[in-house]
């Protein structure tokens, strides 16, 4: 390929995948496959390495890449403010009669948004090109974490359409709900720490030093709010008009009110209707509209005067702390749980909450028997956010970790540099209890009928140790378990059988390695060819795999470096499991491209078998039901996700549909 062919493949490449993006997140109606997608970044970086094309803006620079040393603190031209809180009704029209007594009998609009619950950032442009990106930091000066920002696909490298030479946007960065969920759990199951909320999940990520790690995590950003250096006079709702114009995401959940009457309503409206938002929102945000009137009203040192935000009331509870317990993780994370009176909170009763480590507990001086303030992270996870300060509470000591494993009083440690202690006993029986249900879990086994009773219950009676004690398991073992019929026994002990055909990838993630989760353990298999190769490769060789980098990799080198997981694998290997990968030969049809969704018992294919036979034929497989599924694959008993389909519109498909579709 010349030089010159090379340059319009790339112009080509970055057209398709820029319209892509447009489609897949600002039009939520996606054109092309994640394969697709896929195949052709990796063309356009390879064509972009090989004959030098690189260019900001190019949607390769979404991939991330590269470590940063440090971020360089940048002086923001305007200062981000922060904003005046008001809490009810009356503190409203009070701000109200301030902004009349200053305009008198002018005529002047309200502007009514969400006040999103993330990191704000500031966005600069010149030409049309993205050419910075920053924290707020102080409201004066933040960080540069430009090469981070650019990984976030809601926001636009080149703006489009009709834009002056330089645009400065603020807006927010944000996780949504359910994507939010997904994370936290993939990161548990990789034996890292699950973020409280997704502010501080949005917040930590964008402030890593690997952008290529950002570009992992599902951030989203709404713009709301235009600076132009030209000092142009608009109206708030005409700057995000604009700001939508030039490719920028704003959200709906906004309008212009008359008076301050209207602002009220739409303030009621929208914190009724909070608790269906896919993302976290803790108040609203109430602006003049009309700039000319904004630099009338002037500003405090610390906040404008134009604007007031409105504090939704949060979801809290009070409750006493009845005892504070230790919980063992499936990598020996010791993590203190505070033991709650019972306390209706959101819809449940919470009697559990985590209180993350022992730096947090001395930081907020938790103790038992304090009357304490609860609510829900995110909504989502309960925590305790302060003690009550009552005279008349009589308080225990102050929490002190203890030095050995609640369960099986082996010496606890803490690494430097981590806030965890952590018990490294590999015998330990809460983590072979969690690592073996890990090791059966759908994602990576998929055993079906070896749940946390019957993995207890195992351990219990020490039948098992490791999960390599699963393939010595015989029916006259498990007949003896409580509960466990004959033909339960048969049929578990066909499930761990049926479980040696698990492909390598599934294998790998199934030994519960930290940070390898189940698209790592992919990756790892398709460079090394088998987890014996991977476990003979030094800590260089696995670092070098494109999106693992040092931490994977010293993670994986440790845990083959120690000679009981070696026998592990050995005795996996002897009992039949598969180690190697094996290239699946795939065919074009109508479901080529296709995402897919299994729910509910086939007549004739178990889960794995449908699997199978849809990536055979192209598609592809996922656990939850979104907009961006194509097919629901619903068999009997198909629970939330055959509604959730119809309610999307999603097309359900029979077993019989599916057959008659792959073999057109």
């Amino acid at each position: 390929m010349t030089h010159e062919s090379a340059f319009k493949r790339v112009k080509k490449l970055r057209e398709i995948l820029n319209e892509a993006n447009r489609q897949y997140y600002d039009l939520a109606s996606p054109t092309i496959s994640d394969r697709e997608f896929d195949r052709l970044m990796e063309e356009l970086i390879s064509l972009e390495r090989d004959y030098d094309l690189h260019h900001p803006t190019s949607p390769s620079a979404r991939v991330g890449g590269g470590l940063s040393k440090h971020f360089d603190v940048v002086k923001h031209p305007v200062p981000m403010l922060s904003l005046s809180n008001s809490y009810n009704e009356q503190e409203l029209r009070d701000f109200d009669k301030r902004v009349r007594q200053v305009l008198g009998d002018r005529s002047f609009t309200y502007f009514v948004e969400l006040k999103f619950d993330g990191m704000a950032l500031r966005l600069r442009y010149e030409n049309g090109e993205l050419v910075l990106g920053a924290t707020r930091g102080n409201g004066q000066q933040g960080d540069d974490i430009t090469t981070n920002v650019k990984t976030l696909r809601d926001i636009p490298l080149q703006l489009h359409g009709d834009y002056p030479s330089v645009v400065e946007i603020r807006g927010e960065a944000y996780m949504e709900h359910e994507a939010f969920v997904r994370f936290n759990k993939s990161r548990q199951e990789n034996g890292e720490t699950a973020f409280a909320n997704p502010r501080n999940a949005t917040a930590g990520s964008l402030k890593l030093q690997d952008s290529s790690l950002v570009a992992k995590r599902p951030i989203r950003f709404f713009a709301y709010d235009l600076l132009l250096e030209d000092n142009e006079t608009l109206t708030h709702d005409a700057r995000m008009h604009k700001l939508s114009d030039w490719g920028l995401r704003v959200c709906e959940e906004r309008g212009v009110c008359t008076n301050i009457e209207e602002v009220l309503s739409k303030v009621s409206n929208l914190e009724t209707r909070r608790k269906s938002l896919p993302y976290d929102t803790d108040g609203v945000v109430i602006k003049i509209n009309e700039d000319v009137y904004r630099q009338e009203l002037g500003n405090t040192a610390k906040a404008p005067k134009w604007a007031i935000a409105y504090k939704f009331e949060a979801e809290q509870a009070q409750t006493v702390i009845n005892d504070i317990s230790l919980q063992v993780g499936r990598l020996g994370t010791i993590t203190p749980v505070a033991e709650l009176e019972p306390v209706l909170l959101a819809g449940t009763t919470v009697k559990r909450a985590s209180l993350h480590n022992e730096d947090e507990i001395k930081r907020k001086d938790i103790r038992v028997g304090d009357y304490v303030i609860i609510e829900k992270a995110g909504e989502i996870i309960p925590q305790v956010v302060q003690v009550v300060d009552l005279k008349t509470t009589k308080r225990g000591q102050s929490f002190r970790m203890p030095d050995h494993c609640p369960a099986c009083a082996s010496k606890l440690v803490r690494q430097e540099g981590e806030v965890a202690w952590k018990c490294i006993n590999t015998l330990c029986p809460p983590q072979i209890r969690i690592k073996i249900e890990h090791f059966a879990s759908r994602g990576a086994m998929d055993i079906d009928g070896l749940g946390e009773a019957v993995v207890d219950q195992l351990v219990s009676a020490d039948l098992i140790k490791t999960y390599a004690d699963l393939y010595t398991l015989e029916h006259n073992d498990l007949v003896k378990l409580d509960r466990m019929a004959e033909k339960s026994a048969a049929n578990l002990i066909e499930a761990i059988s049926e479980s040696k055909k698990q492909v390598a990838e599934r294998v790998l993630f199934g030994l519960g390695i930290r940070f390898v989760g189940a698209t790592v353990a992919k990756d790892l298999i398709a460079a090394f060819g088998s987890i014996h190769k991977l476990a003979e490769a030094s800590t260089e060789e696995i670092a070098n795999i494109h999106g693992i980098g040092n931490k994977i990799a010293e993670s994986v080198r440790e845990f083959f470096d120690q000679p009981a997981n070696l026998e592990t694998i050995h005795r996996l290997n002897s009992y039949g499991l598969q180690m190697e990968t094996t290239v699946r030969d795939t065919v074009e049809s109508k479901i080529t491209g296709q995402t897919f969704v299994l729910t509910g018992s086939l007549p004739t294919l178990s889960r794995n078998e449908a699997t199978a036979l849809i990536e055979k034929h192209g598609g592809k497989v996922t656990g939850s039901v979104s907009k961006n599924t194509d097919f629901v694959l619903a068999g009997d008993a198909a629970g939330s996700k055959l509604d959730k389909a119809m309610k999307l519109g999603v097309t359900v498909l029979k077993e019989e549909d599916f057959f008659r579709m792959i073999s057109l």
